[in-house]
Order: C-alpha cells, then structure tokens, then sequence
C-alpha cells in the first residue's frame, strides 16, 4: 500500500479538499482501494466523507496508532492511503511524515504561505521521504502565482499541474461530493486527473 501525507505548517491552503479530491481521481483511474485518514482535530476531511452517500473512497479512524493503522488497512488489502494532518508542526506531524512514500506540500500564492514553506520542508527533509509542493487557490497567469512557483523550486519539485482557485472546488465539498462529481467535465476536474497522473508517476 501507499500512503500519502498532506502536510503544512500552515492552515488555509486546502489540505483536505486535496485529499479529498486526490482520492477520487486515484479511485477513477483504478489505483483503489483509496481510504482516507484525518489526523486534523478539525476534521474537515472526516466531516466531508460523513457527508457522503458513495461508498468510495473509505475513510479510517486511527487506532492504536498511525503506523499501526497503516499496516492494518495495507493487510486488508487497500491500496493507497491519503492521510490529511492539522496545519501545525509536532512530533506527531513528524511521525505521520515517516509514513509517507510521497509528501505533498499545498502552498497558495502568498508571502505568508512561502514564509511557512522551510518549516514542513525540514520536517520531510529530517524523514528522508520524498516530497512535492502543489500550488493551489492560484489565479492563473498572475505574478504572485509565477513569483510562488520560482520560489518553491529553490525549496524541492514543484508539481506541473496548477490548481486554480475555482468555484467547484468548494461547492463540491460542501456538498459531500468533489469537483469532479459535481462538475465531471469542468476544468476542476481536469486539473485532478491531471494532478493525480503526476502524484501517480512519483509514486511508481
């Protein structure tokens, strides 16, 4: 099994609508079974699966342990593991980042997002695990975009794909579903099938 970690010291950059999102592109392209793990103590991902009436993707609670979690779910036979984290750095971020066989890193297009970025790298770095940084909540063709993007390039791999700050994002998840279930031939839902073939080939 492969397990994913969505991580960022800092909160607002869409973590768990990633997740969330990611999850269904893997589960369409074939790459499932897909469960879904929520280590935030907001909940945001746990609250959006409760919500939904698919019965794919899974989602666990963590017992006994995260790695623990991880080695029951992979013998009962899931094939990827998505596992949202709380925008803060602990040890207990640390040990989820020792999980991952890739790291995405969600950074939006601001100082403030760029100014967090060194903090969550070292913590990947530290771990020896692979990592990308995803742009997300971006307008395209803006200089703040183009100027984030440069800079996250200094830091490690920025993803190719870049995730545009669109309405179907957010109308999805409020209503239990994804962009690509509710706008399946909306640019959304181009953008994660595209995001998912990249996070594919890294995890290959």
């Amino acid at each position: 099994m492969k397990v994913i970690v969505l991580a960022s010291a800092k909160g607002g950059v869409g973590k768990s609508t990633l997740s969330a999102h990611l999850a269904i592109a893997a589960e369409a392209a074939g790459a499932g079974p897909v469960v879904l793990l929520d280590t935030d103590p907001q909940a945001s991902l746990s609250k959006w699966w409760n919500k939904r009436q698919a019965e794919t993707p899974g989602f666990a609670g963590i017992k006994g342990g995260l790695a623990a979690t991880l080695a029951g779910l992979a013998k009962s036979g899931m094939a990827l593991a998505i596992v949202d984290t709380p925008p803060a750095l602990s040890a207990s971020i640390e040990a989820t980042v020792a999980t991952a066989d890739l790291v995405l890193i969600p950074v939006t297009p601001s100082p403030i997002d760029l100014e967090a970025v060194g903090s969550t790298v070292s913590i990947v770095v530290a771990a020896k695990r692979q990592s990308a940084f995803v742009v997300n909540k971006a307008k395209r063709n803006s200089l703040l975009t183009a100027d984030t993007a440069d800079a996250l390039q200094r830091h490690g791999e920025v993803a190719p794909v870049l995730v545009e700050d669109r309405l179907d994002y957010r109308t999805g998840m409020i209503q239990g579903n994804t962009a690509q279930e509710y706008a399946p031939k909306g640019k959304a839902a181009v953008e994660m099938r595209d995001l998912w073939a990249y996070v594919a080939r890294r995890l290959s």
